[in-house]
């Protein structure tokens, strides 16, 4: 019966990009969709924000359950489990993203072919793990900081605006190479539907944070536009692991704001 379910959900055309952004983004047990064609994975491009909301809310819980107001569990303890739970949701996706990213910017020395070579190596060199080193230190102060005040439903935001972000960047900027794990997103990627998404995204956060919302904005929009004018400047573009970086600093840089409001 759950696997006559499955395959029913599976099969509805019309959830199919969800499926396929679900898979794709986390380790959640989304209905298996089958091949994506090209076109099917970037009509997935707009449900990204979707799935930073399904993760947003599972983190948001687990942070309040491992909270002051119910376990009372010690808020260092508490962060380690959420910030695991984080990582282990995504698989590491966007990890991977931003370690080859500040190897290649670091290892290729301001030139763009370098800068590229190095990007598709699949390991990391000191560059690259000190990134995740520091990317994660940052993430477990800040949920530390806020599970200990029993603040952490604005954490359901953080998620939802770093994958608001992703849409954003494939419709305003090129694909740096002609393959890749991006190129068919970027090519295929609905500009109505997905700023439509972006722009829901945004405005939210506002109506339901208010001026911690417009912060948090505000906080994310200088991040990406800082991000894609350094990508225009050294690779005329982004790649798949650039977007990765973008939203692992963008989702970093939200907790720390939220932590220090």
């Amino acid at each position: 019966m759950r696997r006559g379910l499955t395959a029913w959900l599976a099969d509805q055309s019309g959830l199919r990009p969800l499926w396929i952004a679900g898979r794709f983004l986390t380790r959640y047990p989304f209905p298996d969709p089958g091949a994506a064609t090209p076109a099917e994975r970037g009509r997935a491009v707009p449900w990204y924000p979707v799935i930073g909301l399904v993760l947003g809310l599972v983190l948001a819980a687990v942070a309040f359950l491992l909270g002051p107001t119910v376990l009372a569990r010690p808020a260092g303890v508490a962060a380690a489990l959420v910030l695991g739970l984080w990582v282990w949701s995504t698989g590491g996706l966007h990890l991977d993203g931003l370690a080859d990213t500040v190897d290649a910017w670091v290892g290729g020395l301001g030139n763009r072919e370098r800068t590229l070579a190095i990007m598709k190596d699949p390991s990391s060199g000191p560059a690259g793990v000190s990134a995740l080193i520091l990317i994660l230190i940052a993430k477990f102060a800040g949920l530390e900081t806020l599970i200990g005040a029993g603040d952490t439903w604005a954490l359901l935001w953080v998620p939802v605006l770093a994958r608001a972000q992703l849409p954003l960047l494939l419709l305003t900027t090129p694909y740096a190479r002609p393959g890749g794990m991006a190129a068919d997103p970027a090519r295929h990627a609905p500009a109505g539907a997905a700023r439509l998404v972006v722009g829901l995204s945004v405005g939210a956060g506002v109506v339901v944070l208010g001026w911690v919302g417009l912060l948090l904005v505000g906080a994310a929009a200088l991040l990406y536009w800082l991000l894609r004018r350094a990508l225009m400047g050294r690779l005329g573009g982004f790649t798949g692991d650039t977007a990765g970086a973008l939203v692992e600093l963008t989702e970093a840089l939200l907790i720390l704001v939220l932590a220090m409001r």
